[in-house]
């Protein structure tokens, strides 16, 4: 490192001269000064308090013997490390989060407002909190303000949280946040928004009853995470082909999927967004869901229930047609049908799915045969024992018992989750495998079936658009999994919807990382975790800095279009 001087001439003729640490690097052959440090115009120096620095710097550094002038009546001492938190994973995020203008959206939104504390960077750190060590709303206020470096922001009490919390979804703020934060992904990163996913989940309640209030979130209802016994609320979730949420909604634990879709489609269409195909799966394929989504221009691709469906799902099934090949484990066929002009059928056909249905009913089957036989010859001696003890009693006919062990081998057999859909029960009780049913299996085995109203889409284009709806459940399984989304743990409804934004807001953050440097978030924020602040202090005055950092955290931050954290910054000289 080397004491750099620049200049600077104003229009008076005038020069003024500006101080710089700074050291050199080669970059593409060439060596270029990287300044570490601004220390401020040379003419208003505090010389004394940088020879103080330097003092303490030589003591720090073992060289005693170097003779530095300081002032009369200050008594220098050596540096030493104060504190050493990580920088690296929250300071990508915080790039990320002002390059996305989610700063400005709030700001926007919050500006009429006048708050002691700074809500902005409040939220923020809750939602780097999710993404980097996701807590509890509390334990997230003290890890913001003793655990890591948050830039900009002081000490974050849990109060301010949760009225940052209560500010995010206040009467029209969230829905202007998401907007204007998507419409600022959608102009940074180029989105494609012809096709939107959407999909729900659900997610539960540790401990907790449900309310009973009208409109209150907190109820039971069809559980995803098969957790029927803890009250829930559904989420709602809308992603782009590249897996970035664009929009996500929270409703009532006992809602269902064919309720929701008219309300995602106003607000989709809120944001005119021009032509766009809405992807959802088979359990919003109502027809009312479908004639809402192809409204005002839009259309939609669906799955589309094929052993429950209706009967023009049963007659695209039934019809003939030459697959076409569209990748290794893929092929497709368009069905139209006369009496549904406006609607094409696309029968999806993967071959390797296919073996491994008809290997796992073979499975099934054989193992319901395998029972089925254990419970015959059971009842088979069962009515051997009951013959011979009829005849030492002088009975003509044997009688046999209630409780036989077979009756209830039969109740579990007929009841079981997965095997009792092969079976059928005769008027006399009797089960039996339904060979109608296999068969009519077998001809399923690898199929699924697609409904669109879009007349431009090629077949192949309206399979591989389907097949991107896994992203949206890829967003929840790292929702649930990586920000922990589960269990909640909020009674207040405002407290509900404010941690699913937060959580929707870190997955945005993620994603964009993700997609910007081909590396799993994981391997992101492992990398970047090893970047440290540390703060040296002594007598002589305070000093942060970062630890040194690799190629490969350059290559991050390069690629997320972030600069680097500073070397040196908060210098501070004793008075």
């Amino acid at each position: 490192m080397y004491v750099r001087k620049t200049q600077r001439r104003n229009k008076d003729g005038s020069v003024v001269r500006y101080v710089q640490l700074a050291t050199n690097r080669r970059v593409g052959g060439t060596t270029q000064a990287d300044v570490l440090l601004n220390l401020g115009r040379e003419d208003k120096l505090d010389l004394d308090s940088l020879r103080r620095l330097v003092a303490s710097l030589n003591r720090y550094l073992g060289d005693t013997d170097v003779d530095v002038a300081e002032p009369l009546g200050v008594e220098g001492g050596p540096l030493e490390v104060v504190a050493s938190r990580p920088l690296g994973a929250v300071w990508l995020l915080d790039g990320l989060w002002k390059l996305l203008g989610i700063d400005q959206a709030l700001a926007k939104v919050l500006d009429a407002r006048r708050f002691r504390t700074d809500v902005e960077r409040a939220l923020f750190a809750l939602v780097a909190n999710r993404a980097v060590a996701p807590d509890s709303k509390r334990a997230a206020s003290e890890w913001a303000s003793r655990d890591v470096v948050i830039p900009g922001a002081g000490e974050i009490a849990e109060q301010h949280a949760y009225r940052a919390m209560d500010l995010l979804v206040g009467e029209d703020t969230q829905s202007a946040v998401q907007e204007a934060v998507f419409f600022a992904a959608a102009n940074l990163l180029d989105l494609e928004v012809d096709l939107i996913f959407f999909d729900t989940t659900s997610t539960y309640f540790e401990r907790d009853d449900a309310d009973t209030a009208d409109g209150a979130l907190r109820r039971y209802g069809h559980s995803k995470d098969h957790r029927k016994d803890l009250p829930q609320v559904v989420i709602g979730l809308a992603v782009t082909r590249e897996g970035i949420p664009v929009r996500c909604w929270t409703w009532a634990g006992n809602t269902s999927d064919q309720s929701v879709i008219e309300q995602v489609k106003a607000d989709l269409r809120a944001w005119r967004l021009g032509r766009v195909v809405t992807v959802t799966d088979s359990g919003f394929s109502g027809e009312a869901n479908l004639a809402c989504l192809a409204r005002a221009g839009g259309h939609y691709i669906t799955g589309v229930k094929m052993r429950e469906g209706s009967a023009k799902a049963a007659e695209a099934l039934a019809r003939q047609g030459r697959y076409q090949h569209v990748r290794d484990n893929l092929r497709v066929k368009e069905v139209r049908l006369d009496s549904d002009p406006g609607r094409r059928w696309i029968i999806c056909h993967n071959p390797a799915e296919a073996e491994r249905d008809k290997l796992r009913r073979e499975q099934q089957l054989q193992a319901i045969t395998e029972e089925l036989d254990r419970i015959a010859a059971a009842r088979a001696a069962d009515a051997k024992k009951a013959r011979e003890r009829a005849a030492k009693a002088g009975l003509k006919r044997a009688v046999m018992p209630s409780d036989a062990p077979h009756r209830k081998a039969e109740c579990a057999l007929r009841d079981h989750p997965s095997l009792g859909r092969w079976l059928k029960q005769s008027t006399t009780g009797r089960l039996s495998i339904d060979r109608a049913k296999a068969k009519t299996e077998a001809n399923l085995d690898g199929k699924y079936l697609l409904a669109t109203s879009d007349p431009d889409l090629t077949a192949e284009d309206v399979a591989l658009g389907y097949k991107n709806l896994l992203e949206a459940e890829r967003a929840f399984r790292t929702m649930k999994s990586t920000l922990y989304l589960r269990p909640v743990y909020h009674r207040l409804d405002d407290r509900i919807r404010a941690h699913v934004l937060l959580c929707w807001l870190a997955l945005l953050l993620i994603r964009v990382a993700e997609r910007r440097t081909d590396l799993t978030w994981r391997t992101i924020r492992t990398e970047l975790q090893r970047i440290h602040q540390v703060t040296l202090a002594g007598p002589a005055g305070r000093l942060e800095q970062t630890t040194q950092t690799t190629d490969t955290h350059e290559r991050i931050f390069k690629s997320c279009g972030i600069p680097m954290p500073a070397k040196l910054s908060g210098l501070t000289t004793a008075e």
